[in-house]
């Protein structure tokens, strides 16, 4: 289990052998209602998992191996808690002046999928600091132009595993073995049991999955902070998508807020 302690403001995390321990186990079973109401089935997750575990092992690239994808997440960790500034959970609905506004404190960004197709919208000296500000981007693979310009930008990628995104994963791995990118990769499921070398913090779609991610690691309710996330309307970031099927999905993503009890 994870356990975590903070001492002389350095985090000291065992390493993840099991779900977070503060995880709420409602987070995880909900993976399971949604696979019955969209009617997916369990074992296209697990083939999805099971796929993207071999391919990334079998590649052979360092920066990819088991220890140093551990490795990655514990920076992501200490970064995290390095201030007490915000942690800002950036959505595909964000707007540029709400990135401006932001800027003005010294808050961290998570970006949802391609949610940081916003920063081209900024002026350069402001994108350079957007981006440095951005911790990791949480990701299926279909980000389209902000993912890539993250990946670019060298923020690391929790990407996930379900059972229809198996050519947008592969596309973000084929992709950066071809460009020689220094992608630093986490690897997530959406399975019930535990996958050595892959984590499921609880969650469904890359934004809720985000918040489920800081809270696993201990990180309290009153630093997070929730932009450009609807339930409404689909975001003009959102990437590669199928509109119909995204408000269904952003129905269930409202759900899972609720069960951490974060606003929006």
């Amino acid at each position: 289990m994870l356990t975590m302690s903070t001492q002389m403001g350095k985090v000291n995390m065992s390493p993840l052998k099991e779900r977070p321990e503060q995880n709420n186990y409602e987070l995880i079973k909900i993976q399971d209602d949604i696979r019955k109401y969209f009617e997916w089935s369990l074992s296209a997750d697990i083939k999805s998992a099971r796929k993207l575990l071999d391919k990334i092992d079998a590649s052979n690239v360092n920066n990819w191996s088991p220890i140093n994808r551990e490795n990655h997440l514990q920076n992501i960790i200490e970064k995290l808690y390095s201030n007490k500034d915000k942690i800002v959970i950036i959505g595909a609905a964000v707007t540029s002046l709400e990135i401006i506004e932001l800027l003005k404190s010294n808050n961290f960004f998570i970006l949802a999928d391609g949610s940081g197709a916003v920063f081209s919208t900024l002026s350069d000296s402001l994108a350079e600091v957007a981006w440095a500000r951005s911790v990791c981007v949480v990701s299926d693979g279909d980000g389209g132009l902000g993912l890539t310009l993250a990946i670019q930008n060298e923020v690391p990628v929790i990407l996930h595993a379900h059972g229809d995104n198996i050519s947008s994963w592969s596309k973000v791995i084929d992709d950066s073995i071809s460009y020689n990118t220094k992608l630093k990769l986490i690897l997530t499921h959406q399975l019930p049991d535990k996958i050595e070398g892959m984590y499921n913090f609880g969650g469904f779609t890359d934004g809720d999955r985000a918040v489920c991610f800081i809270r696993s690691i201990g990180v309290p309710k009153e630093r997070i902070l929730i932009i450009g996330t609807r339930t409404d309307i689909v975001g003009q970031w959102s990437g590669v998508t199928n509109n119909k099927l995204k408000m269904s999905k952003l129905k269930w993503m409202e759900k899972i807020l609720k069960i951490i009890n974060i606003d929006y």
